[in-house]
């Protein structure tokens, strides 16, 4: 005879065997970020000793890549926590419905703004946990071997002794070098702002794939200088690699965020997290000489444990010549970063062509009076240092509105890439012109 309830009984102590094994700890934070191991191990190491029943999980993405591994990812299965240092890409996140508010997460010691700048979010997305400037690293022993005066602005990158000496990233790959770009681009407007950033790329050596490869490229002494945000120029400084970093005339200070991300799975766990690196411990790991950020609390709530020497980000900000507007920077998003690499990254050889040609033609009229040939150099740098993209163009809404479209979309996407293409040998025809120019221009000069 079958006993009863033997069934039913197995049952259970199946169920009960699966909890048995099932974790204990409340969950796993999964965290999408940019930003170097230095900071985020530093970071899960002591929010896990304060918090062992939650783990944290880091996801490190370029702040672009990481905006697309959220969008395409589906609900319920997202990551947790979005941490990077560009409030644009926050602000696309938010127009994408991928961020959710947190009125409970706060910290009321810091401060609403830097500058004119709002830390947070006004509608509560997003909350500054750093702030970071834009400037120039570079190299002290480098320069000395190769005989370079130590640059403080921008113009000096853009030297004929400069040539082949610096280095860039693409604001494609890197959310911190469209900050760097678009805050020229702001400061000295969309014409002048892409001269600069055009003949910088010219006296460039390359375009690293990583934001991560001007810094280190410069710590090895690889490059002499680049345009890097500053946490990279004095992590490698209080490092003690022979390095410096220096806050150009055009720059800006703006808070690098963090939000929760809509659809993921531990929330209430990721909310402790984000409270976690808002918090007096939380800031006070920022000035670990490994990491090297801006806190956002203000530096009276530090006492004694700011470094010397450590920039004072309210004495930078009241200098800066920039009031960064993440709106404007927002709505030319990809429209920066595909002009960027189709006139810069992918014709890199031939801009430094042309760049080469100027400087030689420049360094051979110096002190002599030729106008034919001074007129031809004149030519040939509006066309190297000149955007193949308008500035009226590049303020139309229409046109910023196909970039910010759907681009799996066949019609968008056709239409996109036709614009590419077009500005891609633009760029060729025009960098090609303007070596010819160049060269010309040298061999009337006797």
């Amino acid at each position: 005879m079958m006993r009863p309830f033997t069934l039913p009984k197995a049952l259970a102590f199946g169920i009960l065997c699966l909890l048995s094994t099932t974790p204990v700890h409340a969950g796993t934070v999964t965290v999408i970020t940019s930003f170097p191991k230095e900071l985020t191990a530093a970071y899960k190491a002591a929010f896990e000793k304060a918090n062992p029943d939650i783990k944290i999980e880091i996801l490190n993405k370029s702040t672009v890549a990481g905006i697309a591994f959220v969008r395409e990812t589906a609900a319920g299965q997202r990551p947790d926590v979005f941490w990077a240092s560009a409030p644009d890409a926050f602000e696309v996140l938010k127009r994408d419905n991928l961020l959710v508010t947190a009125p409970d997460v706060d910290n009321k010691a810091i401060p609403a703004k830097i500058g004119n700048y709002p830390i947070n979010d006004p509608q509560g997305f997003y909350k500054g946990q750093a702030l970071a400037g834009y400037g120039i690293m570079y190299n002290t022993r480098y320069l000395k071997a190769n005989k370079l005066a130590a640059p403080k602005d921008w113009d000096d990158l853009l030297k004929r002794d400069w040539f082949g000496h610096v280095a860039m990233t693409a604001p494609s790959r890197s959310g911190t070098m469209h900050l760097t770009v678009e805050t020229i681009l702001q400061g000295e407007g969309w014409d002048a702002g892409w001269g600069k950033v055009l003949e910088m790329a010219g006296n460039s050596a390359q375009i690293t794939e990583r934001s991560f490869g001007v810094p280190d490229g410069i710590n090895s002494g690889q490059f002499g200088a680049g345009p890097v945000i500053d946490f990279f120029g004095l992590a490698g400084k209080y490092s003690g690699f022979p390095v410096e970093f220096v806050y150009p005339a055009l720059t800006s200070i703006v808070p690098a965020n963090i939000a929760l991300v809509a659809g993921s799975k531990n929330i209430a766990e990721a909310k402790k997290f984000v409270q976690f690196t808002l918090s007096q411990p939380g800031q006070e790991l920022l000035l670990d000489p490994k990491i090297s950020r801006l806190p956002v609390l203000a530096y009276s709530s530090f006492g004694s444990k700011i470094p010397a020497g450590y920039p004072d980000p309210q004495a930078i900000v009241k200098r800066a010549k920039v009031n960064f507007n993440a709106d404007l920077s927002e709505d030319r998003y990809s429209v920066v970063h595909s002009l960027f690499d189709q006139t810069i990254t992918f014709r890199l050889k031939e801009l430094q062509a042309a760049t080469k040609a100027i400087h030689d033609a420049e360094a051979k009229l110096a002190g002599k009076s030729n106008p034919q040939a001074a007129e031809l150099i004149k030519q040939a740098r509006a066309l190297a240092f000149a955007p193949v993209v308008s500035s009226s163009l590049a303020g139309q809404k229409d046109f910023l509105k196909v970039f910010a479209s759907n681009k799996k979309e066949v019609a968008v996407s056709k239409q996109v890439t036709g614009l590419e293409e077009s500005w891609n040998r633009k760029a060729r025809e025009n960098y090609a012109k303007a070596t010819e120019l160049a060269q010309q221009a040298a061999a009337l000069i006797k």
